[in-house]
């Protein structure tokens, strides 16, 4: 676990573009799992994935989207510099209303792994059980080290798919964690 690192709640006002100065988003992908014929295989796909100023003001419109709608957004910072950060959505879903969405979760380039991403996701489970929530339901990037993480966190292929996140991400990992 990385010790210079506090978790707080982020609030409206922290959502400005400055909170994203130092972040780094960027993964070199090689490998990503895609599931042919009811059956998953690591294939070789690769991209680099590294946000743009424009994509970084969108995630800022996200997380104020969230908060203005009751959800939660919690960062990870370093001296004053977010190096992480997760969100939920005020949102019950499925056949037996028991998911919550893990909208992002996210550490800077530099950072990962030292345990922030652990930290994040075991803080955002906390909240997530304050909404009442049974399942965390993670539409995740379906590369071969984030699919790591979140089997790691103890993750599963859903019992249940969200159609309509499906249908705005049809290549990534529709996960669930029980809560």
């Amino acid at each position: 676990m990385y010790t210079d690192m506090i978790i707080k709640k982020l609030r409206m006002q922290d959502c400005v573009p400055e909170l994203f100065s130092k972040f780094n988003r960027y993964q070199e992908v090689k490998r990503c799992w895609r599931k042919e014929n009811g059956e998953w295989l690591l294939k070789d796909i690769s991209f680099i994935d590294q946000w743009s100023d424009e994509e970084k003001a969108n995630r800022i419109t996200g997380l104020s989207y969230c908060l203005q709608k009751d959800g939660v957004v919690l960062g990870a910072f370093v001296e004053n510099d977010l190096v992480g950060f997760a969100s939920i959505a005020n949102r019950i879903f499925g056949s037996n209303r028991e998911y919550i969405q893990l909208e992002m979760l996210h550490v800077s380039y530099e950072l990962r792994g030292k345990g922030i991403g652990k930290a994040l996701f075991r803080e955002i489970c906390k909240e997530a059980k304050k909404f009442d929530a049974k399942k965390l339901y993670i539409s995740a990037q379906s590369s071969e080290e984030t699919q790591a993480f979140y089997r790691l966190m103890g993750c599963v292929e859903a019992v249940e798919i969200n159609k309509k996140l499906y249908g705005e991400e049809p290549f990534d990992c529709h996960l669930e964690y029980c809560l």
